[in-house]
């Protein structure tokens, strides 16, 4: 089953490559889209049918054993709900381009192919297999943004991504070596290396390790420093790409954490918690400061990513600072993190879209050239509003339930950093009620061709369903989360026992 999920994007996207490239653009579209509605309901079937606990829909066959490398594929709490996060966003997103005119061929067999890879990373259970996912996503990504961005600048935003992502998968690598040489026997397999704890002990070596994979997974997310290749591949990137950027590969960052460090290294984890909590909190605070400041709708949006994500390594930092002590925060704060990271993804992809099709009737993000919006553009100006309150975490949406989680599972174990951390919320709300006020109120602005007024319509179908389906689903999230919280709360409850070793 999962191997169908994983590899059904790459079979229908080799099977596109062998049409001709005059083949009518909506012929691609359709298929993409065809395969994301096939992928959304095998992964509801998976959701109905998992175990309480544990991997379920297990697939593990011998890959390279001389190496200790193996096709080994599982799910659980913690990456099921990625992997629907994943379908979700990847058709959604085909949904929102449908218009699409620009070298559809090319562009379709792209993105299906980054939706396989971005999968299979979410259901890897071995280190070479997830690294080899991981790669590759920074490959596809690098042509998505060079090939549909804007000229020359895409282009150099796309180099400063793939170099950054690529100096980061590196580091990845020597530490996922460094856990092979540790482990006896050696292994590249993610629950064997759990089990046997191959560092239990702690000290220089297993220090080392975290350092190499805590790099590599700090870039991908990204956290402050790492984070200063996603602003200007976020603002060159085609919305498609943008949303795709935020909603699914920042997480394979976060992911990691919660899959391979927290489990595989917990002593050396409890000893640099604090160090996370720290990071984490710098990054809410830098990244919602830095966005408050920025003219450029998309940048701005790129910046509260960075903010975000900072809530995750908060509660995934502050898990490791209770160990021992309060399973209940414990549970709290990496149910909250593993939350976080799905109701990022649904928010920040649909405010992508919506800049998305801002820019594509402006041809401008600057947020000074527009005004009035609600008056011109009522279904733009509703859908905009709705998810600016998301991203501040309003309740009634997924944020404020995961925000909750990450603060009441932190407060008991770093109460200074957690207070700190409060702020960005704050902040986000500053700089989002700013933007509604220039873009929605006051008297009607659009940026005019010279000579004559540019028409400047509402939101097309195409481009309303998805993110209203985004947003609708996040205010699910946000009414009745027990569907997904039943499921991610077990694995939690199972990572912070290993944690606590």
């Amino acid at each position: 089953m999962l191997s169908l999920i994983v590899f059904a994007p790459a079979v229908v996207a080799l099977v596109l490559a062998f049409l001709p490239a005059t083949t009518p653009a909506r012929v691609f579209v359709g298929a993409w889209i065809a395969t994301g509605l096939v992928q959304l309901a095998l992964v509801v079937a998976v959701w109905t049918a998992m175990p309480a606990v544990g991997y379920g829909f297990v697939e593990r066959r011998a890959w390279i054993p001389s190496a200790g490398i193996s096709y080994h594929l599982g799910v659980d709490g913690l990456s099921l709900p990625l992997l629907a996060l994943t379908v979700v966003v990847f058709t959604a997103t085909a949904v929102f381009a449908w218009r699409e005119t620009r070298r559809p061929k090319a562009y379709v067999t792209l993105f299906l192919a980054l939706q396989a890879v971005c999968c299979g990373l979410f259901v890897a259970l071995d280190l070479i297999l997830f690294f080899l996912f991981f790669d590759l996503s920074i490959v596809f990504m690098y042509f998505v943004i060079a090939g549909w961005g804007a000229g020359a600048r895409a282009r150099a935003a796309a180099l400063k991504f793939f170099l950054y992502t690529f100096l980061g998968s590196l580091a990845l690598l020597l530490g996922f070596i460094l856990l092979f040489l540790a482990a006896e026997p050696h292994t590249f397999d993610i629950p064997t290396l759990v089990a046997a704890n191959p560092l239990a002990a702690g000290g220089p070596y297993a220090g080392l390790t975290l350092l190499a994979i805590g790099v590599g997974l700090a870039i991908k997310t990204p956290t402050v420093p790492f984070h200063t290749w996603l602003p200007p591949a976020h603002t060159e990137a085609p919305a498609t790409g943008s949303a795709v950027l935020a909603g699914v590969l920042l997480k394979m960052g976060t992911y990691g954490f919660v899959r391979i460090a927290m489990p595989i290294l917990p002593a050396s984890w409890r000893q640099f918690a604090l160090a996370v909590v720290i990071v984490g909190v710098v990054s809410v605070i830098w990244g919602a400061l830095v966005a408050l400041a920025q003219t450029d709708l998309k940048r701005m949006i790129a910046y509260t990513s960075v903010n975000h994500m900072g809530y995750v390594l908060l509660g995934v930092g502050a898990a490791g600072l209770v160990a021992g002590s309060d399973e209940q925060a414990r549970q709290l704060a990496t149910t909250g993190a593993v939350t976080q990271m799905v109701s990022h993804g649904l928010i920040t992809g649909a405010l992508f879209l919506l800049a998305g099709s801002l820019h594509e009737r402006g041809h401008t993000y600057q947020l000074a050239a527009y005004g009035g919006l609600a008056a011109r553009t009522p279904r733009f100006a509703g859908l905009f509003a709705v998810a600016a309150f998301a991203s501040l975490g309003l309740p009634g949406f997924s944020g404020f339930i995961a925000e909750f989680q990450i603060f009441t599972g932190a407060l008991g174990a770093a109460p200074i950093p957690t207070a700190l951390a409060v702020t960005g919320i704050l902040l986000t709300a500053g700089l989002f009620l700013l933007a509604m006020q220039k873009l929605l109120l006051g008297p009607v602005r659009i940026p005019d061709a010279p000579g004559s007024p540019r028409p400047f319509g509402d939101l097309h179908p195409s481009e309303t369903i998805p993110i209203a389906a985004l947003l609708a689903l996040a205010t699910v999230i946000g009414l009745a989360p027990r569907f997904l919280l039943d499921l991610i709360e077990p694995a939690s409850r199972a990572l912070n026992e290993l944690v606590t070793r």
